[in-house]
C-alpha cells in the first residue's frame, strides 16, 4: 500500500510536468498501473481513510505528509473528502481522468470549482468517495437526549397575505426599502470599483513569492527557512508547468537578492537560494521547456523569455547550442542566440570544453562562438581537432582558426595545408596567404612542387599558386618563370592548368622580373595560359 501511494503521488507530479507522448510520463503511468495490479491480486476493493496529513488503510498510516503545499492527503481533506474507494478496473481510463482532475485543482484559481465538484461532474464507476459538509461538520454535536433547538414559527401564507392587504397603501414604510443600495456616495462606489479591479488584476504568484522571501529575511529560525527553501524549489516546477516564465525569472532574481540581504543566514540556506537557477538549468528540465516553447502556438513576450533565460548558468551552453539548430520558432531562435552570446562571452572555459564535445552540432557551434570572440585560448583545442576529427569538424576548426588569426592559430593551420579534405586545405591556404604568414612558405613549396598537385582541381591549384606567390615574393619569380616559360627535355612543358596558375602567381608578385616573365608568355598559343597571362599583367600593372 505504501509503495502504491508513493507511486500515485509521483505520477501526479509527472502528469503535471510532461506531455502524454513523453517516455517519462508513459513509464510513470505503467508503474502506477503495475502497483494497482499488485493490490488487485489480494483484494478487489481498496478503501482509504483521509485525514489532514495522512492516508490510512485498515487503521494504519500508509502515507504521511505534513507539508500543506504539496501534501496529497490535504488536497482531498481540505474540500471535505474523508474516504476514497478504488475498485478493480480503476487503473484504466478512470485513472487518467482522476490525474487530470488533480492537475486542474492544483492550478485552479479561487473562483473555480473545488475538487468535490470536479469529481461529481465525472461520474466515476470504479472510484468512489465519501465527503462531509465542512460547515455542518464544524457545528457542536447534540447530546443524545438534548432537545432540538427552538425555531421561530413562520406565518402561514394566508396570514402573510392578510397582513399585506391590511397595510394602508398611502403610508411609506422604511421596511420596504433596502438601505444598502443608498448608503454610499458615487465617489465611494467608484473607489470600491477601482480597488476590486486592482484586486482581480493583481499578480498573485509574484505577491506570494514576495511574501515568502520577506518571511525568509525576517524569520531567523533555521526550520522556517528550510521549509521556505523547499516551497520555493517546488514552486519553480509548478510555474514552469503553468507557463508563467516571467514569474520564474522574478523568483530566481529576488531569491538571489534575499540570499545576500537577509541577516544571520546559514551558508547552507544561502547556497540553496543562490542555486535555485540550477533547477531550471538541469538537463532534464531545460530541453523539455525548449520543446514546449517550440511546439506552442504562441510563446510568451520577448521580455519574459529574456528575463527567464538570463538566469541560465554556463552548464546549459551545450543544451542551448544543441537546440539552436532544431527550433522552428524564429522568435525562440532569436532568444537562444542572445543567450548563447551572453553565456559564451562570460564562460570561455566552457566554450573550449565544448569544442571537444561528442555532439557534432554542439562542437561546431562552440567553434563558431570561439571564432566570433577571437578566443586565443581555444587555439590548442582547435588544433587537436584538426589532427583527429572527421572532415566536417576539421573544416569548422580551420574556419575558426582563420577568424581568430593569432600567430598560434596560423601555426596550427600550417598542418592543414596538406590535409586529406579539400575544403580544409583551401581554408588553411587562404588564411595563411591573407595573413602573410611566411612561416608556411616551405610547406607550400612542397605542395606546389609535389605530386599531389596533379590531383587538385583548377580552383585549388589557383589558390595554392597565388598563396605561394604572395608569400614567396621576389624569391618565387625564378621557379614560377620556369613553370610558365622554360621547356624541359624534348620540349615538354607542364600542363596548361599548372602554367596558368604560375602566371597568376607571378601577377601576385608583380615585381619587374615577374612582369617580364609574364611578358615572355604573352603570345602563348594555349588559350587558358594566354588568358591567365593577360589577366595577371592587367593586375600587375594596376
Amino acid at each position: 500500500m505504501e509503495e502504491l501511494l508513493r507511486q500515485f503521488a509521483k505520477t501526479i507530479r509527472t502528469h503535471q510536468l510532461y506531455l502524454p507522448n513523453n517516455p517519462v510520463y508513459q513509464r510513470s503511468i505503467e508503474s502506477l498501473r503495475g502497483a494497482f495490479e499488485a493490490v488487485w491480486n489480494e483484494t478487489s476493493e481498496l478503501v482509504i481513510a483521509v485525514t489532514d496529513s495522512e492516508f490510512r488503510w485498515e487503521g494504519v498510516a500508509v502515507m504521511h505528509d505534513t507539508s500543506r503545499s504539496e501534501s496529497l492527503p490535504w488536497l482531498f481533506y481540505k474540500d471535505g473528502i474523508r474516504e476514497l474507494s478504488f475498485l478493480k478496473g480503476f487503473e484504466g481510463e478512470e485513472l487518467i481522468m482522476l490525474l487530470d482532475i488533480l492537475r486542474r485543482i492544483r492550478q485552479a484559481s479561487p473562483e473555480e470549482d473545488d475538487l468535490l465538484t470536479m469529481l461529481w461532474e465525472q461520474e466515476f464507476l470504479s472510484f468512489r468517495y465519501r465527503f462531509v459538509d465542512i460547515a455542518l461538520n464544524e457545528l457542536p454535536p447534540l447530546e443524545a437526549d438534548a432537545p432540538a433547538p427552538d425555531r421561530p414559527a413562520l406565518p402561514s401564507v394566508q396570514e402573510d397575505v392578510a397582513a399585506q392587504e391590511a397595510r394602508p397603501n398611502n403610508i411609506v414604510r422604511m421596511e420596504d426599502f433596502d438601505p444598502t443600495v443608498y448608503f454610499l456616495d458615487e465617489h465611494e462606489l467608484e473607489y470600491l470599483r477601482r480597488e476590486i479591479q486592482a484586486e482581480y488584476h493583481a499578480d498573485l504568484p509574484r505577491n506570494v513569492i514576495a511574501m515568502l522571501l520577506d518571511i525568509f529575511e525576517v524569520e531567523a529560525s533555521e526550520r522556517v527557512r528550510e521549509e521556505l527553501c523547499e516551497i520555493l524549489d517546488g514552486f519553480i516546477l509548478h510555474l514552469l508547468a503553468a507557463g508563467q516564465y516571467g514569474v520564474v525569472a522574478y523568483l530566481l532574481r529576488e531569491a538571489r537578492t534575499a540570499a545576500t540581504r537577509a541577516a544571520d543566514v546559514t551558508a547552507q540556506h544561502r547556497e540553496r537560494l543562490l542555486h535555485l537557477p540550477d533547477r531550471l538549468s538541469q538537463p532534464t528540465v531545460l530541453p523539455k521547456l525548449l520543446q514546449a516553447l517550440d511546439e506552442a502556438d504562441s510563446i510568451p513576450p520577448q521580455e519574459e523569455l529574456d528575463a527567464l533565460f538570463d538566469q541560465l548558468g554556463p552548464t546549459t551552453l551545450a543544451t542551448v547550442f544543441a537546440w539552436m539548430g532544431r527550433v522552428q520558432n524564429q522568435q525562440l531562435h532569436a532568444v537562444l542566440e542572445k543567450v548563447a552570446t551572453r553565456l559564451a562571452a562570460s564562460n570561455v572555459g566552457e566554450i573550449i570544453k565544448l569544442i571537444a564535445s561528442g555532439d557534432d552540432v554542439v562542437a561546431l557551434e562552440a567553434m563558431r562562438r570561439a571564432a566570433a570572440l577571437r578566443t586565443a585560448a581555444a587555439v590548442t583545442q582547435l588544433g587537436s581537432v584538426l589532427g583527429t576529427a572527421p572532415p566536417r569538424l576539421r573544416q569548422g576548426a580551420a574556419q575558426a582558426l582563420m577568424e581568430i588569426g593569432s600567430p598560434g592559430a596560423l601555426r596550427a593551420l600550417e598542418q592543414a595545408v596538406d590535409d586529406d579534405d579539400r575544403e580544409v586545405r583551401l581554408i588553411a591556404v587562404r588564411a595563411l596567404s591573407g595573413a602573410g604568414h611566411r612561416a608556411a612558405l616551405s610547406r607550400l613549396e612542397q605542395v606546389v612542387n609535389g605530386k599531389t598537385m596533379r590531383e587538385c582541381d583548377l580552383t585549388e591549384k589557383m589558390v595554392l599558386f597565388e598563396a605561394y606567390g604572395t608569400l614567396a615574393g621576389e624569391a618565387g619569380v625564378e621557379p614560377l618563370d620556369k613553370l610558365l616559360n622554360i621547356k624541359g627535355f624534348f620540349g615538354r612543358r607542364p600542363d596548361a592548368e599548372t602554367r596558368a596558375c604560375a602566371a597568376m602567381a607571378l601577377g601576385k608578385i608583380a615585381s619587374a622580373r615577374a612582369l617580364a616573365a609574364l611578358g615572355r608568355a604573352q603570345n602563348e598559343k594555349d588559350v587558358l595560359v594566354r588568358n591567365a597571362v593577360n589577366k595577371a599583367l592587367r593586375g600587375g600593372k594596376g
